[in-house]
């Protein structure tokens, strides 16, 4: 493995930070404007390419991803963030296969959303362009790499990317096969940036001192990131707080259905932002359906904290304090709380809940269809597992994020969601009176 992998600077070798972020930043602004006109053949070349690196070069990342884990479990990183942090064969053949879904998807730049005619003759037409640069600041998962890099070069935009220290070595084996795509397509290197820094004051200047080049941006990580991004970012910001995801099992529920899906909603990746931190039982199947739940969990490993029906079901779950409903544990912990029918779910998740992700459990289409109308969350599932909040799972290839915004983005970040738009006049002389 080349020393590049393995040698990640702390400071930049010339000059301070902030003139390093700013070379980066005029560097993606030029790289902008080339992709924005870029052909699709050559946005698909460059990621094919990098697929194609990216399976040759699978020991090199995996050996960089093993200095990066040492070195994390030698800090005292906890086991959801390991689990983020750690790749497997697995897990590198998806970022391959993830790039060539990505190749497979229509180019969304310059396709038109909409045209018309006006009485005047005009022809109006609304087209979707590249937003420009995209900064995206991200912890543990180096898989982010990929994936945003490559959503960002499919919608015309130029990315520059700041993963978190812990995963620096797999980030740099992963740009590296990028920058071999960007190469072998005959892009600009600067179309995918990687900070080559631990500092910081580099997410700082991402923040606060890089509005002159970067025009959005999106964090990826826990609350701390997400909030410090949220509160003192410059620019935009695409992304959600955190994912206090909730399954609610109504009176009319299949009770295998319930126990799969709520089995899975939690245990499948406990930590990952789709995973269920609550689960809600209709008080009208308790006797059927809460303790065969309750005992799944139980059974799988996982912590239930519930409320005094939840726990008069079993001696092992611990009570539920206040906090518990609105905790995002992103570990092996639910909280289980009984409710009186699908209203008083709604109402708990109004309260309780962040706008991410909300299961119900019914074979009635009737209350199906009240809980998917009434709860207010950027994803809504009925009979299904919140562990498909994800974009992939929605044919959108990889995602950047699931944004609880509601403004420009909602719901899985894919390549659509990562373009604005303009509007395209066409005349034949014509003059306003």
């Amino acid at each position: 493995m080349s020393s590049a992998v393995t040698s990640i600077p702390t400071r930049p070798a010339e000059g301070d930070v902030h003139e390093l972020m700013q070379e980066m930043g005029r560097a993606a602004v030029s790289a902008a404007e080339r992709l924005a006109l870029a052909s699709s053949a050559a946005k698909d070349r460059a990621l094919s390419a990098a697929a194609t690196a990216v399976r040759a070069q699978a020991g090199a990342i995996l050996a960089a991803n093993a200095e990066d884990l040492r070195e994390a479990q030698a800090a005292g990183l906890g086991a959801a963030m390991l689990d983020r942090l750690r790749l497997d064969e697995r897990r590198v053949e998806a970022m391959a296969r993830g790039l060539e879904e990505i190749v497979a998807l229509p180019d969304p730049v310059g396709a038109v959303i909409a045209a018309w005619t006006r009485p005047n003759g005009l022809r109006i037409s609304r087209v979707r362009v590249p937003l420009g640069v995209i900064g995206i600041v991200y912890e543990s998962r180096p898989n982010v790499t990929a994936d945003a890099g490559a959503l960002c070069l499919k919608s015309g935009n130029a990315a520059i990317l700041r993963g978190g220290s812990e995963s620096r070595r797999s980030s740099a084996a992963i740009h590296a096969c990028l920058l071999q795509g960007l190469q072998a397509a005959g892009l600009p290197a600067a179309a995918i940036q990687l900070v080559p820094i631990s500092d910081r004051a580099a997410v700082g200047e991402m923040l606060g001192g890089m509005q002159a080049f970067i025009d959005v941006l999106v964090p990826r990580g826990g609350k701390s990131l997400v909030a410090r991004v949220q509160a003192e970012a410059r620019v935009p910001v695409i992304g959600h707080l955190e994912g206090n995801c909730h399954v609610y099992v109504d009176r009319d529920a299949d009770l295998t259905m319930a126990r799969h899906i709520t089995l899975n909603a939690k245990m499948r990746r406990t930590g990952i932002c789709g995973a269920a931190e609550t689960l809600l039982v209709d008080r009208a199947c308790t006797a059927t359906h809460l303790a065969p739940l309750v005992a799944d969990l139980l059974a799988a490993g996982c912590e239930v904290r519930g409320d005094a029906t939840v726990q008069a079901i079993d001696a092992r779950v611990k009570p539920a304090s206040e906090t518990d409903w609105s905790t995002e544990y992103l570990d092996a912990i639910i909280a289980v709380r009984v409710v009186e029918g699908v209203d008083e779910a709604i109402a708990h998740i109004a309260r309780y809940g962040s706008a991410h992700t909300d299961a119900i459990v019914t074979a009635n289409e009737a209350t199906a269809e009240r809980f998917l109308a009434r709860v207010d969350s950027a994803i809504v599932l009925h009979n299904a597992s919140t562990q498909f909040a994800d974009g992939g799972e929605f044919g959108m290839g990889a995602e950047i994020g699931i944004s609880t915004d509601r403004f420009h983005a909602r719901g899985p970040v894919g390549v659509e969601q990562l373009t604005s738009y303009k509007y395209r006049v066409q005349g034949t002389g014509q003059v306003r009176p």
